[in-house]
């Protein structure tokens, strides 16, 4: 009997990771990240499951601390399946270090380090809300990529430069249909560029052929 209580109090301490777990899986689920309540929710459990495991399932002789030390190696290669290269840019870096503190909350529950757990649980929703706010010190300036098609004229370049705010055309090529000269490139801008000011450009500049966004590269 004493056994059957003994192993209830220690799955209180996995109870407490899943609703750690629960809690920063939500923010991260409300944000449409690629890992969310799911994922977050067993990674803490797991962790701290494995850290009970490592602490009790042995005898007093046995090195409990490799079992623990595992789990961070574990973590590492979840993340590193999170994360991705979508055209030149990095995504899910911010996600999967969130997965590996999560990691750490639920090691800190199985080791019945209690306070510490709900602490740094409340950091890290309190730090990825502030990071998240409309405070211009945490916003993180959106560039655009967008691919364009213009005849070639005289000021037809700079004009489109100083719309955009762009110094220098990317990838840019050169072709003659029948006596006019075009131009295709790709800017790299961090103006705002929604339908209707893309369709006031286009009216604007009659030597612009198309203006294609390209949001996902």
């Amino acid at each position: 009997m004493e056994r059957v209580i003994f192993e209830l109090a220690k799955l209180l301490n996995v109870l407490l990771a899943a609703v750690l777990g629960f809690a920063i899986g939500l923010e991260r689920k409300m944000r449409f990240k690629e890992a969310g309540v799911r994922t977050h929710t067993i990674v803490c459990v797991g962790a701290a499951l494995l850290m009970v495991v490592s602490k009790y399932a042995f005898d007093e002789h046995a090195d409990t601390s490799r079992v623990a030390a595992q789990i961070v190696s574990g973590i590492g290669f979840l993340g590193a399946g999170i994360i991705m290269f979508r055209g030149q840019k990095m995504h899910g870096l911010t996600t999967a270090a969130g997965v590996w503190a999560t990691a750490g909350v639920g090691m800190a529950c199985g080791g019945e380090l209690w306070l510490v757990a709900v602490g740094a649980t409340v950091l890290l929703i309190g730090m990825q809300l502030l990071m998240h706010s409309k405070i211009r010190l945490f916003r993180t300036k959106k560039y655009y990529t967008v691919r364009i098609r213009f005849k070639k004229e005289e000021e037809a370049a700079q004009t489109i430069k100083q719309l955009f705010g762009v110094e220098r055309f990317n990838n840019l090529v050169i072709e003659r249909l029948g006596e006019g000269v075009y131009y295709n490139a790709v800017l790299n801008t961090d103006k705002e560029l929604s339908s209707l000011r893309l369709d006031e450009i286009m009216s604007q500049c009659p030597f612009i052929d198309s203006i294609e966004r390209c949001d996902d590269e």
